[in-house]
């Protein structure tokens, strides 16, 4: 190996004059770590840029769907709902086409509020012995590594039912389901389920800790108006989450050019 990077050719300006090549070599230098030193300082800036908007989404979110005491009823989800959990199949078992399913592990990686598809899938066979989520249903992430990976909801709008992961849970209700999903993302529904979370080398929790957490029940009307501004601030939120890093990678591959 060090044979074959003693062979690589390396361009030496004005080889003839000794001081007139490294003064080149020196102005070249000073201008890569002069475009290196702004590249940093922009990928720096993008980077808080983008970590600023995301606590600004969280937060008006969480402003969106506090309220105060007495000024809102308030049910647990156990009371207005139900949760199914999940039948195990492992990532072998996954397709690139077949029946749709959702994997836990997606739910931290690929899936947000809502999705009407899926990114895996699983022979019909196996699905048959799996448990179904239908239109409108929550899928819950009910196991994650960290306690504040696990209860982040994601609205099922497919037009087929899909099959889940049993360390998720399907939640049932009357409410609009983005107005569920959007809840659990909240500050208010994290503080109430920690202290059901039973903590190791995973974290879990079960239907009977997430059962009791207690949801404002508003007016359909309330809760469509609210799924729609928070549906405007999530695209938002998504297209620079989406741009930024397209940015920093576009710098990136302009120093490498230069």
């Amino acid at each position: 190996m060090s044979h074959q990077v003693e062979n690589i050719p390396v361009p030496i300006p004005c080889p003839g004059n000794p001081e007139k090549s490294l003064a080149i070599q020196s102005e070249i230098v000073r201008i890569l770590d002069k475009f290196s030193e702004l590249t940093a300082e922009l990928t720096a800036e993008l980077t808080a840029e983008l970590s600023m908007r995301k606590k600004q989404y969280n937060y008006y979110r969480d402003q969106l769907l506090s309220f105060k005491e007495g000024e809102v009823e308030w049910k647990t989800l156990g009371e207005i709902g139900h949760f199914t959990r999940g039948k195990r199949f492992v990532k072998t078992d996954m397709l690139s086409e077949g029946y749709p399913c959702i994997h836990y592990g997606e739910m931290y990686t690929y899936y947000n509020v809502w999705t009407n598809k899926t990114k895996s899938f699983v022979s019909q066979e196996l699905a048959s012995k799996l448990r179904v989520s239908e239109y409108g249903d929550v899928i819950v992430v009910a196991a994650g590594e960290t306690i504040e990976d696990i209860g982040k909801g994601t609205a099922w709008l497919g037009k087929s039912n899909v099959v889940f992961h049993d360390a998720c849970f399907s939640y049932r209700c009357l409410l609009n389901p983005k107005y569920i999903a959007y809840f659990t993302r909240t500050k208010i529904f994290h503080d109430q389920i920690k202290k059901h979370i039973s903590s190791g080398k995973i974290s879990a929790i079960n239907a009977n800790g997430l059962s009791k957490v207690k949801i404002p029940m508003l007016s359909a009307k309330e809760q469509a108006r609210i799924v729609e501004i928070l549906d405007k601030f999530d695209t938002l939120t998504n297209s620079i989450t989406e741009g930024l890093p397209r940015e920093i990678e576009l710098r990136q591959k302009q120093y490498e050019y230069w």
